[in-house]
């Protein structure tokens, strides 16, 4: 595993058109078997108690949980097969930070989970998922670059 294919896959991630159109104050920061997806709070993620709504959540765990196993899989885009989350508490404001771990891989499946932190530290929900290699190769046409 190298750098430069963390940093691929941070630029991929990073150019997508849901992140840069509608979360667009996304991070992203990719190591081997790790991810950290960041995102400012705003108020365009609320639902009407004026809080994140879920499928901010779910983004967040999914796509860190994602590209930690993505991180190891350098020549293929994997895919999310299956992905539970939790909900600890809602968020308002602030930053928060998706933090993704490899768990295993054994076959064709990977296993991955991740966390939502607020910017106390505190686990605001946290996921854990099933991912697969597809058939896309990692080339510059898929923002891979």
């Amino acid at each position: 595993m190298n750098k430069a294919h963390f940093e691929k896959l941070e630029r991929m991630y990073l150019s997508a058109n849901v992140n840069i159109e509608l979360f667009d104050t996304t991070t992203a920061h990719i190591t081997k078997g790790k991810a950290e997806i960041g995102l400012k709070v705003e108020s365009k993620y609320f639902h009407a108690l004026n809080a994140m709504h879920g499928s901010v959540y779910f983004k967040l765990l999914d796509d860190a949980a994602f590209f930690a196993v993505n991180s190891v899989v350098e020549d293929a885009f994997v895919l999310t097969k299956s992905f539970e989350i939790n909900f600890k508490r809602p968020v308002t404001e602030g930053k928060i930070m998706a933090k993704g771990e490899l768990i295993s891989s054994g076959g064709e499946a990977f296993i991955a989970k991740s966390e939502l932190v607020n910017e106390t530290g505190k686990v605001v929900g946290y996921g854990r998922g099933v991912f697969v290699k597809s058939k896309v190769a990692l080339t510059s046409e898929i923002g891979y670059r």
